[in-house]
């Protein structure tokens, strides 16, 4: 398991890879599984690597709340596709966050070569920035809403569920599904803004709707 060397063009395509149906490392949420990965990279990747590089300002925005982040640090080969052996050789869960620059360096250690390639790297991911507008990180995921029993009013359980409002949320269409014993859940669809609403969000504020709503699960989840 791993991502082959992160340090290199070929490990950074499989990361990219690994990233095109994913907004995270691990889950659905930043945790520690970003962070180890993210320490690992010497520069940004190149703007070709589009969902490399947009993970990695994504995670890189977390800076100061990296501790913070759910989870615990394992090491670098614990991550990633599961054919694909680790050689980049950072040991990133044993070390402390202070002895990790997460933005590059000019420590006289660095290698010339190193140095100027991540110099490349920044620039022409600058130039790429000033020519585009920034694209939003947006999924799709399916809802399955299950009631408490047959009794249940599933128009009124739907009503709910569309109640709830936030910036970076849209609903989309929505169906019964028979699940047994004359009970039917809600499955509904939704696009978020990966950066404004998450399922731990979602699944929150719809089983807070107790007198209709037994449990939520995340029937499927898509990039966009």
């Amino acid at each position: 398991m791993g991502f082959g060397d992160l340090k290199s063009a070929a490990g950074l395509r499989v990361l990219n890879d690994f990233l095109a149906d994913k907004s995270y490392i691990e889950g659905y949420v930043p945790s520690q599984a970003d962070i180890v990965v993210f320490e690992a990279i010497a520069a940004p990747p190149p703007a070709d690597l589009f969902h490399a590089l947009r993970w990695y300002n994504h995670i890189k925005s977390y800076e100061k709340q990296k501790a913070s982040l759910p989870g615990v640090k394992k090491a670098l080969g614990k991550y990633g596709p599961a054919d694909v052996e680790d050689t980049t050789g950072a040991a990133t869960d044993s070390k402390d966050d202070d002895d990790i620059d997460l933005f590059g360096s000019d420590d006289e250690e660095e290698s010339e070569e190193a140095k100027k390639l991540r110099e490349e790297r920044l620039a022409q991911y600058e130039s790429k920035k000033s020519k585009k507008p920034a694209v939003v990180a947006k999924s799709s995921i399916l809802l399955d809403v299950k009631p408490w029993d047959d009794e249940t009013d599933m128009a009124k359980l739907e009503e709910c569920v569309r109640s709830i409002q936030a910036d970076g949320l849209v609903w989309g269409s929505s169906k019964l599904v028979p699940v047994g014993y004359g009970i039917k859940k809600l499955q509904i669809q939704c696009v978020v803004e990966d950066d404004k609403v998450g399922t731990d969000m979602l699944e929150e504020r719809i089983t807070a709707f107790e007198d209709y709503v037994q449990s939520m699960d995340v029937a499927a989840f898509n990039k966009i």
